[in-house]
This record gives C-alpha cells, structure tokens and sequence, in this order.
C-alpha cells in the first residue's frame, strides 16, 4: 500500500532530516521564506500546520505570537515536533487524507500545508476539512511541488492523469524509496476552487540568495525553472453568510 511506503520512508529519514532542517537548502532557503512569505500576521492567531514534520515551521510561527497545532502521519516526525517546540504547540500524528475529527468547525484563523499535498491521491476531502475548520475569510497557504517540474522530472507521458510516481532520495543517509502522486495544473487549483477557495496568491518561487551557498548548481537551475509552486487560498463566504457579514 502506497501509504505504508510513504509513511515508512519517512520513519527512517525522520531524525536525519531534522537534524538537516536548518539549513536544508530546498527547504531553508527555497520552500519556507516564499511559502512564509504568504502568510498574513500571525500574531494572536490560531495556525493549523498541517503535515508539520519536525515543527520547524511551527517554531517560527510561535516565535512570532501564534497559537499553533500540528499534525503529522509520522509518529517520529511528531516526536521531534513536540521535542522542538515543548510546550508551545500542540502536536498529534493524523493522516492528512483523514477527516480531522478531532478539530472543531471554524476554529484556526490559517491552515499551512507544506509540501505534503503531494502524498495524498485525491485531495478533496482534504481542502473540504481545510474549510471546514478555518474561520470565515480564513487563509490557506500551500506549497507543492510544480507540476511542470514534475512532469519532466519523472518523464511522465500522461500529463493529464493523476499517477503514482516514485524516485529515490540519497541526502539522508542511505537511499530512501519516496512514492508520491504527479498531478497536472488543474488538479492543484480546481480542488481548491470548487471546494470553499478562491485563489488570493500564487507564487513560482525562487530560491534566496544564501542557497547559492550550499548548493550551486541546484541554485543556478532553480533560478531558471521552478521546483515549487505556492498558492494561497482564501475561504469563501456561504451565500448566508455574505448577507449578515
């Protein structure tokens, strides 16, 4: 099952990746400063962090005077969660592709999504329970990876299906075996749109200077072409909701 080999994958790379998190490039210099970048003031507001990892971003967003929960299907990447952030946050494991019952209807302000969408096959039931718990006018912020990336990268020949893809990462430790699911552009923006968004902000990001640093060559590529995309969403009003607001 597909879900056991991505959870699985990310049980051993658990605590090298944390250890790795600082400075990652990918993700210290390339998905967090643009995916932070469209997050509105977060202070006194209640973030979900959804597949939060080892919390780093959670650590952020509390350093700045947010209330933040987060989840994540990795009971490693959990425990490095609360481990770094104690008790400023709370953290629980939950499948992303679940419904999130144990979280009350309308109940955080934003919902963060990074780079975990990609794991879940059929993403509707997941922006619904990200409407679901955001405020009115609450925000979504996402980051993907880029389904033109994507394309190339795994040299799909099916650019309009949803397919399983897999490949394998050697940055901790021993090869890890990571299984994900390619999508085209309409299948990142449509659940979104037909399911309680409307898109507010869309970033083709590039990466910030300090990458250059640890990764050259990978500098120069994402300069020229983007890995990632990040979208924010915005919940829309209900009909009634529009007339008493």
């Amino acid at each position: 099952m597909i879900k056991k080999k991505i959870l699985q994958a990310y049980e051993e790379m658990a605590e090298r990746y944390n250890e790795l998190i600082e400075h990652k490039p990918h993700n210290a210099y390339y998905d967090r400063p643009n995916t932070l970048s469209l997050i509105p003031e977060v202070r006194g507001k209640a973030i979900l962090d959804a597949a939060c990892g080892p919390g780093k971003y959670a650590e952020i967003l509390i350093s700045q005077g947010a209330t933040l929960t987060g989840f994540d299907l990795s009971p490693k990447m959990i425990r490095l969660a609360q481990e770094r952030n104690g008790d400023s946050g709370r953290f629980f494991v939950h499948d992303l592709s679940t419904p999130f019952k144990t979280l009350d209807d309308e109940s955080f302000d934003i919902v963060l999504c990074a780079l975990a969408l990609h794991y879940v096959e059929d993403w509707t039931q997941t922006i619904k329970e990200f409407r679901r718990v955001l405020k009115p006018k609450g925000h979504l912020v996402i980051s993907i990876e880029h389904p033109f990336f994507e394309y190339n990268y795994f040299k799909s020949k099916k650019y309009f299906e949803i397919e399983h893809v897999k490949c394998t990462w050697k940055g901790f430790g021993k090869p890890i075996e990571v299984n994900s699911y390619r999508r085209p552009l309409h299948e990142c923006l449509l659940p979104l749109t037909e399911n309680g968004f409307y898109i507010d902000s869309l970033l083709e990001p590039k990466p910030t200077k300090e990458f250059e640093n640890y990764d050259p060559k990978h500098y120069k590529e994402l300069n020229a072409f983007p890995a990632f995309m990040c979208i924010r969403g915005v919940r829309k009003l209900r009909t009634l909701e529009t007339i008493f607001k």
